[in-house]
């Protein structure tokens, strides 16, 4: 019964900034891995960044990072994904989804999902 709630999205103005959250529960958070990904028109589903929820460990796909940043709360169970300068390529379809142990970068090994969330970055 894993759930993963997220919230925030909009539309920014290039070089803005926006903050995502996703809040999970149910899950073995010991052995956890919550990741970020997006789909963008036209593009298959890409991955943004990643963090270990013990080791605290953080992954970013090449072209956020030094952007981006993913940090997770201990406390309120909650990753959040700060995204600064954002570019028009930012815009796509955002969804946090987590895995069960093994960190890797494709959707297929994640098996839980996000309702997703909108980010549209004008230029």
């Amino acid at each position: 019964q894993v759930q993963l709630v997220e919230s925030g999205g909009g539309e920014v103005q290039a070089g803005g900034s926006l903050r995502l959250s996703c809040a999970a529960s149910g899950l073995t958070f010991s052995t956890s891995n919550i990741a970020w990904f997006r789909q963008a028109p036209g593009k298959e589903r890409e991955f943004v960044a990643a963090v270990t929820w013990l080791g605290d460990d953080t992954y970013y796909e090449a072209s956020v990072k030094g952007r981006f940043s993913i940090s997770r709360d201990l406390d309120t169970k909650t990753v959040n994904l700060q995204m600064n300068s954002l570019k028009p390529e930012d815009t796509a379809e955002y969804y946090c989804a987590a895995d069960s142990g093994h960190l890797t970068y494709s959707p297929a090994g994640y098996p839980y999902w996000s309702q997703g969330t909108q980010v549209t970055v004008s230029s």
